[in-house]
């Protein structure tokens, strides 16, 4: 059975993505050390990568070559996508794509990207666990780690660690 994780990182103020969905607020912090939880290290042992509808336009408009190569990519969406960037597939039901993703065995599942996904798989019980990289930097408002849905949960924190004077991994698991 696949596991269910959660990577992303956050401004010191909550938010994933500046208004103008920029993520150069990710990149002035050159000081950080990930060592063993860097993101080359990570996504090896992802099987699928899953994401909205907004993550996946977001890096279509990229100049960036399609990273997701060697991951089954699964975009939730109820719109047809033309013409791809990759290989891809759709899926509109949330409550289906969750069976789906836990019946498979060739490895780790990925949420990728914005909180709206990832609150409606942390809301019907299906995030396992969440890596949050919290960036010492104040962007002053963007796209919120987490949507406001009035949903609320208490996951177990299995460990903080600092990395160097750029931020924080905070490392939860949901039961």
């Amino acid at each position: 059975m696949a596991r269910i994780l959660g990577y992303v990182a956050s401004s010191l103020d909550g938010f994933i993505a500046a208004p103008d969905e920029s993520l150069q607020w990710l990149f002035t912090r050159g000081d950080m050390v990930l060592g063993e939880h860097h993101y080359e290290l990570f996504i090896k042992r992802i099987g699928t990568v899953v994401m909205g509808r907004t993550t996946y336009d977001w890096l279509a408009r990229q100049e960036s070559p399609w990273a997701y190569g060697e991951q089954r990519v699964i975009v939730v969406t109820s719109r047809p996508i033309a013409d791809p960037r990759g290989p891809l597939e759709t899926r509109p039901d949330v409550e289906a794509l969750i069976a789906e993703l836990r019946a498979l065995d060739d490895g780790d599942v990925w949420m990728m990207g914005g909180g709206k996904l990832q609150m409606a798989f942390i809301e019907r019980g299906a995030l396992d666990e969440l890596e949050i990289y919290l960036i010492s930097s104040i962007i002053g408002g963007g796209f919120p780690l987490f949507p406001p849905t009035g949903f609320t949960a208490s996951p177990t924190l299995l460990s903080a660690q600092s990395l160097g004077g750029g931020g924080a991994r905070l490392h939860y698991r949901f039961d």
